[in-house]
């Protein structure tokens, strides 16, 4: 089983290229090079031309590189993705998709703009109405022409377009959350959580990483970069968690055990879909201790 760690993704401006530098250093799974929410109008170009450079410069090891960019209603997304096509980063990180519509477009100019098979794209689910049609969304990720490899949730615009307030816990968002995370593992997406705006609130922002990673996301945005480590323990399986699942798997591949659907483990009757959860856990283990130090 081949799986890529996205526990902890920064958001940057483009803009900021000092930012962008520090960047190849910092110990996170993925850089996402912002041309939308953090860029104003006046700096759209010179954001893209900078985010185009810092792509096309390299440097960033293993770091997974996004660019989001504007919306295709936009002045700038057109002019945007055909720039994130010529610097082909890992992923276009596409803002507000509020239908399958827009993502089907977004594959057919990519096939156009003759852009590199390696590109992926995310879709943020940002709006009420993306979040009734996230199984729709999902389902077009059968078309592999779209690219669709993951969602990403922009918790501040849900709670905002549900006329809402952020509280601890997000008990109001929940439902929506658990939706957009089965359409997501219905059609074998990644699927990130939405930042945590208080840098500076340790405890809180732990404890909203410890949500999501209970509820199955794979990680979770981020924007300041000391938020990177903690996210990063919580959504890594601790070595008591890797123990356990290389004894599942050790079980189920024992001569006497291997016709067996459930065997006993430590007291515990424990099926092949545990099995199942064990590998997942082995394979997320061993890419993030092969990932080393992100700085090199």
């Amino acid at each position: 089983m081949t799986v890529r760690p996205r526990r902890s993704l920064l958001y940057m401006p483009a803009t900021n290229a000092r930012a962008i530098d520090k960047a190849r250093t910092l110990p996170v799974d993925g850089v996402i090079l912002d041309l939308e929410d953090a860029i104003a109008p006046d700096a759209k170009a010179e954001a893209r031309a900078r985010a185009v450079e810092a792509v096309k410069a390299g440097g960033f090891g293993r770091r997974e590189v996004f660019i989001r960019i504007n919306g295709l209603d936009t002045p700038w997304g057109i002019d945007d993705l055909a720039a994130a096509a010529v610097a082909a980063p890992d992923a276009i990180l596409v803002p507000k998709v509020s239908g399958p519509e827009v993502l089907n477009m977004l594959g057919t100019r990519l096939l156009d703009l003759h852009a590199a098979r390696s590109i992926r794209v995310f879709a943020m689910i940002e709006t009420p109405i993306a979040v009734l049609r996230v199984h729709e969304i999902a389902a077009v990720a059968r078309d592999s022409e779209t690219r669709l490899t993951g969602f990403v949730i922009g918790t501040n615009d849900l709670v905002k377009e549900a006329q809402g307030r952020p509280v601890p816990g997000r008990a109001p968002l929940v439902p929506w959350l658990m939706q957009c995370l089965a359409a997501a593992r219905a059609y074998g997406l990644a699927i990130l959580d939405g930042v945590y705006n208080d840098f500076r609130d340790l405890d809180g922002f732990t404890a909203e990483c410890a949500q999501g990673r209970d509820m199955g996301f794979d990680g979770k945005t981020l924007i300041h970069p000391s938020q990177i480590e903690p996210c990063n323990a919580i959504f890594s399986p601790t070595a008591e968690e890797v123990a356990q699942a290389r004894r599942i798997l050790a079980a189920f591949e024992a001569p006497e055990n291997r016709d067996k659907g459930v065997v006993q483990i430590d007291g515990r009757m424990v099926e092949r879909l545990h099995a199942d959860m064990a590998r997942r856990t082995v394979a997320i283990a061993e890419a993030i201790a092969g990932d080393g130090a992100r700085g090199t």
